[in-house]
């Protein structure tokens, strides 16, 4: 049903007078400009960052290649950008707040501070003969030392692989390998609400057997002793007493790799999405001023993990860019209680808050009382990242949350983009719970149909691409170039397929409408179905899998699995296997894949071909089961009836 004029949020009158882009006709100006004369924009846009070396070209772009280059010819360093140029002039501002584990524990650490320690990292890694261009796997949870390894990578050349602390080992492995890191860095373990993540013994286990990685340098988070291997194995902190904080910043051309950062794809191999250097730094400082229209004196508490990309550009590089107060987040929003992050918010005075649907529809479920229970009064906006969110729950963060005084931004983007495309600048774009609204400058949105016919006008729904370049974008996947061009421009020749689907209102304000390929967004994380099918079928009893995605409340999207069991395992089929099969993939992807649903049944639907109706299985799932779609094609339609018995939402049986 399409949103009328009526549904729009107009703009705070208060927040608009000291913003970046005070009106929607301000916006409509910037955004015509930078349509129309891109080089010229960005050419501004990039005067924010401090140049060793200014570019000779602003955008070099061979479609037909899929080759694109940004800044050409400019010298830089992103850890010079983040640090260097704020230590000098204001030394005593505080970069990071690091909110421990633990509540009410907190430790501030200055732009100078952040030098030093940076420097010293750096010096630890040319030690251990990590030089420019190498890759560096980090595996750390969210402790300082994360911030320090990715800043020191970036000052030194090297190019650093973050891999979230969740993943399971044969994850890490799996990365290891195809990034070819030399060093990994982890910790001796992590604290993570209640829990403690082994991270020490899951890179032990990841490593096992790897000449590649020639030494492991730990974080003493916590007092638990760890094997450490001679030779192999370091105490990041004792290495680091080795050495000075000065470390010289490398001088990086702009395409230049700055990191890797893996993705699921729907293959099941995971995907090296990887950014260079000046682009990508241009388009996270000018995204995260505008955006969240920083202001000197404000506190920035983003409560997501630097193991994804939005911790990259929206906790990291982004903030310190801009000389922000960026708030690193140890806990999750939950620990002790469901107060725990509005007690953050009033300890640091935060003016900002950047967080997922998932972590807000957990804390909805709580009740008001835990926030109402805080102050909050520090707030000035309030984002949201990693999925679509529910018109309910944004009426939730922006009436409860932020007592209708502080605009929302739902902002839509990808690891591959690099930084938002769609969102509402807080000052300029009044707002529609549930829409992603306008693009960003250098954003230009297409609809397409399934043919890759343009759908032109409003009131629209189609496939969501983009019809041209931005300096953010993924350069490549690392190694696999043309697994890059088949991924994101092989559907719709000329434009970059983002594999969502989109509705186009009658105002012009976007709707992400989710996935249209085999990859789900749980909680804000993407998963490719494949690779949790792989997981599955790795366990001896199981001889087929089909995942698919289904609603969920808490996580937007959970994952359904239909399995066959083989013939010698049928009298085993029960819950206790469903619970092994879940288990199964918790050990090789992580905790995040665990299916929430595992259904034993004997047979798959499939077409006389052998494929697999997955539409059909993702109608059973959700409970859609009037209209599963013509079973003609079906080379057994018995496996219907075993279907809707065993998989179907009991609300929704027919």
């Amino acid at each position: 049903m399409a949103q009328t004029q009526e549904a729009l949020i107009p703009t705070k009158d208060a927040f608009s007078r000291k913003a970046h882009v005070k009106s929607l006709e301000d916006y409509q100006r910037l955004y015509q400009r930078s349509i129309q004369q891109p080089e010229a924009f960005w050419s501004e846009m990039a005067e924010q960052l401090t140049w060793f070396h200014k570019p000779d070209a602003i955008m070099d772009l061979d479609a037909e290649q899929v080759d694109f280059s940004w800044f050409g010819g400019g010298k830089l360093n992103a850890a010079y950008n983040c640090i260097d140029r704020h230590a000098t002039e204001r030394p005593g501002k505080v970069a990071i707040i690091w909110a421990k584990n633990e509540p009410g524990e907190y430790e501030s650490i200055t732009y100078r501070d952040l030098q030093h320690h940076v420097g010293r990292v750096a010096n630890v890694l040319k030690a251990h003969g990590v030089r420019k261009g190498d890759r560096v796997c980090i595996y750390l949870p969210m402790v300082p030392e994360l911030a320090y390894t990715m800043l020191a990578c970036a000052r030194i050349g090297a190019v650093h692989s973050v891999v979230f602390a969740g993943f399971s080992s044969e994850a890490l492995r799996e990365r290891i390998l195809d990034s070819g890191a030399k060093v990994l860095i982890t910790a001796n373990e992590g604290p993570r609400g209640p829990k403690f993540v082994p991270t020490k013994a899951i890179a032990d286990e990841a490593v096992e057997g790897l000449s590649l990685v020639e030494s492991i340098l730990v974080v003493r988070r916590t007092g638990k002793e760890v094997p450490m291997l001679a030779g192999r194995d370091y105490w990041l902190d004792a290495e680091m007493a080795k050495h000075r904080g000065v470390c010289p910043a490398e001088w990086m051309d702009s395409e230049d790799p700055l990191f890797i950062l893996y993705t699921s794809g729907s293959t099941g191999k995971p995907k090296g999405v990887l950014h260079t250097t000046g682009g990508y730094l241009v388009y996270a400082a000018t995204t995260f001023r505008y955006v969240f229209d920083i202001q000197p004196e404000d506190v920035y508490f983003c409560a997501a993990d630097l193991g994804w990309v939005t911790g990259h550009s929206y906790i990291l590089y982004g903030p310190l860019m801009n000389g922000t107060t960026t708030v690193m987040f140890e806990s999750t929003p939950t620990f002790p209680d469901a107060g725990r992050l509005w007690r953050v918010v009033d300890d640091l005075k935060a003016t900002i808050l950047y967080t997922a649907p998932t972590a807000l529809r957990s804390l909805i479920k709580e009740g008001d009382a835990w926030v109402k229970k805080s102050s909050r009064q520090s707030l000035r906006l309030l984002g949201s990242v990693g999925e679509p969110i529910n018109p309910e729950v944004w009426r939730w963060y922006h009436d409860v949350v932020g007592e209708g005084r502080c605009p929302v931004v739902d902002t839509w983007w990808q690891t591959e983009t690099g930084g938002i495309l769609i969102a509402p600048l807080p000052g300029a774009t009044p707002t529609k719970p549930g829409s992603a609204t306008l693009p960003f400058f250098g954003v230009e949105p297409v609809l397409v149909d399934d043919e890759g016919r343009v759908i032109e006008g409003n009131g629209v729904s189609g496939n969501l691409c983009l019809a041209r370049s931005w300096p953010g974008q993924a350069r490549t996947l690392y190694g696999h170039h043309q697994r890059f061009k088949e991924t994101y421009y092989a559907r719709f020749p000329n434009l970059y397929f983002t594999g969502d689907g989109c509705r186009r209102d009658e105002d012009g304000y976007y709707w992400i409408t989710g996935r249209v390929d085999d990859v789900l967004n749980v909680s804000g994380h993407r998963l490719g179905t494949a690779e949790v099918e792989s997981a599955l079928v790795a366990h001896e009893a199981v001889a087929e899998a089909a995942v698919v995605g289904f609603p969920h409340d808490l996580k937007g999207t959970g994952v359904c699995a239909f399995v066959t069991v083989k013939p010698d395992w049928q009298e085993s089929a029960s819950e206790q296997m469903v619970g092994a099969l879940k288990e199964q993939v918790r050990h090789v992807i992580g905790p995040i894949a665990t299916p929430d649903r595992v259904v034993l049944v004997n047979g798959l639907p499939k077409t006389r071909s052998g494929k697999i109706l997955r539409r059909m299985l993702r109608k059973i799932a959700s409970g859609e089961v009037e209209n599963l779609g013509d079973a003609s094609t079906l080379a057994d339609p018995s496996v219907l009836d075993e279907l809707l018995a065993k998989a179907t939402p009991p609300q929704a049986k027919r």
